[in-house]
């Protein structure tokens, strides 16, 4: 009788376990989660009736401040999110010391330099307005495309950190100005050239393969991700959340839809 007896509360707390670690609310069979806009918003609401067929709810609550959905997550008011790459995420950790953990890759956005006033770099002014992302990781990724360009050059071994001070050569004495991420396109008409990451892009109409004046190479490795807090990792349904982001149904209409703006990695 003892042994039956702690089989059947070994049971119930695995049950309960699954039940409540994929879920802030009430209800077991869904999930929250937190995207961006464009493309991850989008690609979540393809996969909702898929989701829904494997008998789990999705509530996708968009953020226009990328900032606010790591802690949100951390705080419980999501199950998981899907906006960022491994960089940023580290950089959140390290900074937080909070437990999120990625669950699977899906999609990279090659970040592009765009313009209203030229349509190639070697007609870029001495002493232009760049733009690029206030926020350390990807200031520092948009500073290393700039220099692949050949239009400044970095401190030895600053890698994903760079900051504009650790220029060490600047031919064209480029007057870097640091702008929120998301109002970068919007402000891109008092700006000679902005580095802006994909998804604020799309999201007002400029795709990096016909807009952008330069982008990187789709062998960047800010692969964006799926990540949960660290207790959740095993959930399942966050495995099933990654499994049906990571289909060819999945995969094809990334394609169709964003040519080549947006590139699946599974």
């Amino acid at each position: 009788m003892k042994k039956l007896l702690t089989a059947v509360c070994a049971i119930l707390a695995l049950s309960l376990a699954l039940a409540g670690c994929a879920s802030r609310s009430e209800d077991a069979s869904k999930i929250v989660i937190g995207a961006t806009a464009v493309p991850h918003a989008e690609i979540l609401e393809f996969v909702r009736a898929d989701l829904s067929a494997a008998g789990i709810e999705l509530e996708i609550r968009e953020f226009s401040d990328f900032a606010l959905v790591n802690p949100a997550l951390a705080d419980g008011q999501l199950d998981a999110n899907y906006f960022q790459h491994v960089p940023y995420l580290d950089n959140y950790i390290a900074n937080t010391g909070r437990d999120i953990a990625v669950v699977g890759k899906v999609h990279i956005e090659p970040m592009g330099v765009y313009s209203q006033r030229i349509d190639d770099l070697a007609d870029l002014p001495d002493g232009a307005v760049v733009g690029i992302p206030n926020d350390a990781v990807n200031g520092g990724r948009a500073l290393l495309l700039l220099e692949s360009l050949g239009l400044i050059t970095l401190r030895d071994g600053v890698g994903l950190r760079a900051i504009p001070g650790d220029i060490t050569h600047n031919p064209k004495n480029l007057n870097i100005t640091e702008i929120e991420a998301a109002m970068l396109p919007r402000l891109l008409g008092e700006t000679d050239i902005s580095v802006i990451n994909t998804n604020f892009a799309l999201s007002v109409g400029l795709n990096p393969m016909d807009d952008a004046v330069a982008m990187e190479g789709v062998d960047s490795p800010y692969a964006n991700i799926v990540a949960v807090r660290g207790e959740d990792a095993d959930c399942e349904n966050i495995k099933k959340l990654l499994e049906v982001l990571q289909t060819e149904k999945v995969r094809d209409f990334i394609l169709e839809r964003y040519r080549g703006a947006v590139v699946p990695v599974f």
